[in-house]
């Protein structure tokens, strides 16, 4: 095995550089891994930026703040690196108001509807932060805590681990939940994703992941015409609270059916009843595959840049959001003002609400089991 070096850099300059105060690089077999400091939360607790650049170039900045991925660094077409996440420059900024910018969620991802659900005969309350509902684990999932960090260099690109342990009861869940998060920048410019978790008592479990990609690189415009294709025939209607029905809807014919490639904006403002409960999309896809099975769920290409993003996971459904309640109040990166559908999100998970439906995949883990979410977020150029 390669011996890995370590080099202090004395440096601290903006976030356009690689290092930051306090800043340590480590070389792996393939890129490098530095980590900085990246601020304090108000309860005074670290936080670290860990740049992941593998041998093309390309860069993935991860934050031991909910594993939020900051910045996400890929070529064009023409070999320009850009920024194609959405998000802040400071830990500050996620702090003070976010919609969920590059985070890792759960304990629970999506809507669990009256925040509330039973298990084995017994009812659990949730915290309430949509609504009536709970979404994306309450009021501090996992995108609100600082999760302790570990470089990995792999064979496949330099990675993080990243765990957490939530605890019984922790936003109103059962049992003890280890976590563990592994982030891989490879040489293919994949951003790979692993979610495993264990549990001391039945609970149940969606973890998944929220970066809001812009392909034309983020602060450039809206996301309308980004030309997407979604592998599945169905979707899990909502109702006016966007809690799934419990059914299953074909999208033969409707705004929903990405089977050809269509842009985003062609049928944003569709009558149709189905898209009258928010101002574009904000719905799972019942993916096309065995449950279980690593697979293809959608592709994205932005013609002018000429960047494509293809999403793969083993989960069975896709939620995918076009950037709706986003209204130019949040300024992010570069102080620009985030406008309605200047960002999307391919979230592969499992259904909403699904403890509530149980004729929808279980998301029920128990002890001595295993869960396991695996996502790639694959860029290329066309």
């Amino acid at each position: 095995m390669n011996k890995l070096i370590q080099l202090i850099t004395v440096t601290s300059v903006g976030l356009a550089a690689a290092c930051f105060t306090g800043c340590t690089t480590m070389s792996t077999p393939k890129g490098t891994i530095t980590k900085a400091d990246f601020g304090k939360t108000p309860e005074g607790q670290a936080v670290e930026l860990y740049t992941l650049r593998n041998s093309a170039g390309s860069e993935a900045r991860i934050m031991t703040y909910g594993g939020i991925v900051q910045s996400l660094i890929v070529p064009d077409k023409s070999g320009k690196l850009g920024d194609v996440v959405l998000g802040y420059d400071n830990l500050q900024g996620y702090i003070d108001k976010t919609p969920y910018f590059g985070a890792l969620i759960g304990r629970y991802g999506n809507r669990i509807g009256g925040a509330q659900f039973t298990l084995e005969g017994q009812t659990y309350t949730l915290a309430t932060n949509n609504g009536p509902n709970s979404l994306h684990g309450g009021l501090k999932g996992f995108d609100k805590v600082v999760w302790t960090a570990r470089p990995l260099p792999t064979s496949q690109g330099p990675a993080l681990i990243l765990t957490y342990v939530s605890k019984d009861g922790e936003e109103g869940y059962p049992g003890t939940l280890e976590v563990t998060a592994i982030y891989t920048l490879t040489e293919a410019n994949e951003l790979k994703l692993e979610f495993t978790a264990h549990t001391d008592k039945p609970t149940v479990v969606n973890l998944t992941h929220h970066s809001y990609f812009n392909l034309a690189g983020q602060g450039n415009g809206d996301i309308l015409g980004h030309v997407v294709y979604i592998n599945a025939d169905q979707t899990t209607p909502v109702d006016s609270g966007l809690i799934t029905t419990g059914t299953f809807a074909d999208v033969t014919g409707s705004p929903f059916d990405f089977r050809k490639p269509t842009a985003i904006g062609a049928r944003i403002s569709d009558p149709d009843k189905v898209l009258q409960y928010g101002p574009g999309y904000d719905h799972n896809w019942v993916v096309n595959k065995p449950l279980g099975e690593f697979g293809l769920m959608a592709r994205v290409e932005e013609p002018t840049s000429g960047r494509v993003l293809e999403v793969w996971s083993d989960e069975p459904g896709l939620q995918f959001y076009a950037g709706n309640f986003l209204d130019g109040t949040i300024h992010g990166k570069g102080g620009v003002a985030y406008q309605i559908h200047t960002g999307f999100c391919m979230e592969p998970q499992h259904y909403p609400d699904s403890p509530n439906k149980p004729q929808f995949p279980t998301t029920e883990l128990k002890p001595g089991q295993t869960f396991h979410n695996t996502i790639v977020y694959k860029f290329s150029v066309k």
